[in-house]
Protein backbone atom coordinates (compact mmCIF):
# COMPACT_ATOMS: atom_id res chain seq x y z
CA UNK A 1 0.00 0.00 0.00
CA UNK A 2 1.21 3.29 -0.72
CA UNK A 3 0.06 6.76 0.38
CA UNK A 4 -2.35 7.13 -2.40
CA UNK A 5 -4.42 4.06 -1.77
CA UNK A 6 -4.42 5.10 2.00
CA UNK A 7 -5.83 8.00 1.32
CA UNK A 8 -8.40 6.46 -0.89
CA UNK A 9 -9.29 3.63 1.40
CA UNK A 10 -9.51 6.05 4.75
CA UNK A 11 -11.74 8.44 2.36
CA UNK A 12 -14.41 5.19 1.50
CA UNK A 13 -14.71 4.91 5.61
CA UNK A 14 -15.28 8.19 6.63
CA UNK A 15 -17.90 10.95 5.77
CA UNK A 16 -14.86 14.03 4.57
CA UNK A 17 -13.51 14.32 1.44
CA UNK A 18 -11.05 13.07 -0.21
CA UNK A 19 -8.85 16.56 0.38
CA UNK A 20 -8.98 16.84 4.05
CA UNK A 21 -8.14 13.05 4.50
CA UNK A 22 -5.31 13.72 2.09
CA UNK A 23 -4.56 16.77 4.59
CA UNK A 24 -4.95 14.75 7.86
CA UNK A 25 -2.73 11.73 6.08
CA UNK A 26 0.04 14.16 5.38
CA UNK A 27 -0.22 16.31 8.81
CA UNK A 28 0.06 12.98 10.62
CA UNK A 29 3.59 11.49 8.79
CA UNK A 30 4.37 14.81 8.88
CA UNK A 31 4.38 15.02 13.00
CA UNK A 32 5.57 11.67 13.20
CA UNK A 33 8.87 12.66 10.77
CA UNK A 34 9.24 16.14 13.14
CA UNK A 35 9.13 13.79 16.13
CA UNK A 36 11.62 10.76 15.20
CA UNK A 37 13.92 13.55 13.57
CA UNK A 38 13.66 15.24 17.19
CA UNK A 39 15.30 11.35 18.02
CA UNK A 40 11.77 11.17 20.03
CA UNK A 41 9.45 7.72 19.96
CA UNK A 42 6.38 7.63 18.70
CA UNK A 43 4.35 5.23 20.07
CA UNK A 44 0.32 4.74 18.20
CA UNK A 45 -1.31 2.71 21.02
CA UNK A 46 -2.82 -0.53 19.50
CA UNK A 47 -0.36 -0.04 16.54
CA UNK A 48 3.21 0.22 17.07
CA UNK A 49 6.43 2.58 18.36
CA UNK A 50 8.90 4.06 15.66
CA UNK A 51 11.93 4.55 17.69
CA UNK A 52 14.65 6.20 16.35
CA UNK A 53 18.45 3.39 16.61
CA UNK A 54 21.95 3.99 16.28
CA UNK A 55 23.91 1.12 14.47
CA UNK A 56 27.50 1.82 15.45
CA UNK A 57 30.61 2.30 13.30
CA UNK A 58 32.25 -1.51 12.66
CA UNK A 59 34.42 -3.73 9.76
CA UNK A 60 32.76 -5.53 7.06
CA UNK A 61 33.82 -7.04 3.86
CA UNK A 62 34.31 -5.76 0.40
CA UNK A 63 32.14 -8.37 -1.32
CA UNK A 64 34.32 -8.86 -4.44
CA UNK A 65 37.62 -8.47 -3.02
CA UNK A 66 36.76 -9.91 0.41
CA UNK A 67 39.28 -7.26 2.20
CA UNK A 68 38.11 -5.42 5.03
CA UNK A 69 36.11 -2.30 4.87
CA UNK A 70 35.18 0.31 7.54
CA UNK A 71 31.24 0.72 7.14
CA UNK A 72 30.14 4.38 8.94
CA UNK A 73 27.66 4.57 12.31
CA UNK A 74 24.31 4.79 10.56
CA UNK A 75 20.82 6.13 11.96
CA UNK A 76 17.44 4.17 10.71
CA UNK A 77 13.77 4.22 12.50
CA UNK A 78 12.99 0.57 14.43
CA UNK A 79 9.88 -0.10 14.35
CA UNK A 80 7.84 -2.34 17.05
CA UNK A 81 4.59 -3.99 16.89
CA UNK A 82 1.52 -2.84 19.43
CA UNK A 83 -0.16 -5.91 21.02
CA UNK A 84 -2.96 -5.33 18.87
CA UNK A 85 -1.81 -5.39 15.46
CA UNK A 86 1.06 -8.31 16.60
CA UNK A 87 -2.59 -10.27 17.42
CA UNK A 88 -4.50 -9.11 14.03
CA UNK A 89 -1.65 -10.63 12.26
CA UNK A 90 -1.25 -13.58 14.06
CA UNK A 91 -4.57 -14.36 13.44
CA UNK A 92 -4.76 -13.50 9.72
CA UNK A 93 -1.80 -15.66 9.86
CA UNK A 94 -3.62 -18.28 11.28
CA UNK A 95 -6.51 -18.22 8.93
CA UNK A 96 -4.02 -18.60 5.44
CA UNK A 97 -2.43 -21.34 7.00
CA UNK A 98 -5.15 -24.19 5.92
CA UNK A 99 -4.85 -22.60 2.71
CA UNK A 100 -7.59 -19.86 2.80
CA UNK A 101 -6.44 -16.80 1.65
Amino acid sequence: MNKKKLIDIVTEQVDITKGNVQKVVEAMFYEISKELAKDKKVRIVGFGTFEPRKKAAREGRDPITHKPIKIEASNYIGFKMGNTLRNKIKRNNEGTQDGQN
